[in-house]
């Protein structure tokens, strides 16, 4: 299925049902969890791009801003990616398929470690004032 496709199920996820057979509810409710700690997740990165912006005023501007949307930006594709997944994960257990594998934890992972290294830097050097 094309991502158009995959989008359009994210405001009308009853038209996965059409798919296949009914998957065990556990399956279904453990997908559910996996998306809400994706949320939660997300939520996490942009509140702590918005604590970076507010409360490091003494860091230079170029790097408060760039830290902060770099946190923001991945809360955004946190959650946007959570949703994709959930649909994906929903459509392959309907189908009977293996669960579709997904490089995206990793390259949030790296995106997180070099915000966090750049902190580690910012503080060490005491550019943060």
């Amino acid at each position: 299925m094309s991502l158009r496709q995959d989008l359009r199920l994210w405001w009308s996820p009853a038209r996965i049902a059409d798919e296949g057979d009914t998957p065990d509810y556990r399956f279904s409710l453990a997908n559910e969890r996996t998306f809400l700690a994706w949320l939660r997740t997300a939520l996490a990165l942009i509140a702590g791009g918005f604590a970076v912006d507010q409360f490091l005023p003494g860091l230079p501007d170029g790097w408060r801003i760039a830290l902060a949307l770099g946190l923001l930006a991945s809360g955004v594709l946190c959650a946007l990616r959570a949703v994709h997944h959930w649909v994906r994960c929903e459509r392959a257990m309907r189908r009977g398929e293996d669960l579709p594998v997904s490089r995206f934890p990793a390259v949030l992972s790296l995106l997180v470690a070099v915000v966090a290294l750049t902190m580690v830097v910012v503080v060490v050097f005491g550019w943060a004032g």
